[in-house]
């Protein structure tokens, strides 16, 4: 698959491809890519749900400082919650689930 939101030369060994899933979902990144910089890369604009009204996250910081991108990093367990997406770095076979969601991530759900 092409990503088309990468960086031609950027500071990642594109020689070495990673397989990642996130949501159930069998992405690609590359050694020295961040779970974030992956998820981007891969057009995985919502990563997550506001706590209170579950309106849609998106990333939108590189750095610790991060708000929005929390995953669920593993499985069974293993789960690690709370997981910054932007300072965790991609590792082949990670299993990151993003949180503070019912359903689907993309549902649309009307608030009255």
């Amino acid at each position: 698959m092409r990503q088309i939101n990468r960086i031609k030369d950027g500071l990642v060994n594109q020689k070495k491809s990673i397989s990642f899933t996130f949501n159930g979902h069998i992405l690609t990144g590359y050694e020295g890519d961040t779970l974030a910089s992956a998820l981007l890369a891969n057009n995985k604009k919502l990563v997550g749900r506001s706590f209170k009204y579950h309106r849609p996250r998106g990333i939108v910081t590189a750095g610790s400082e991060e708000p929005n991108a929390i995953m669920e990093i593993g499985n069974g367990a293993y789960k690690d919650p709370n997981t910054r997406a932007t300072i965790t770095e991609l590792y082949d076979g990670l299993e990151a689930n993003s949180q503070n969601h019912k359903g689907p991530l993309g549902l649309i759900l009307w608030l009255l």
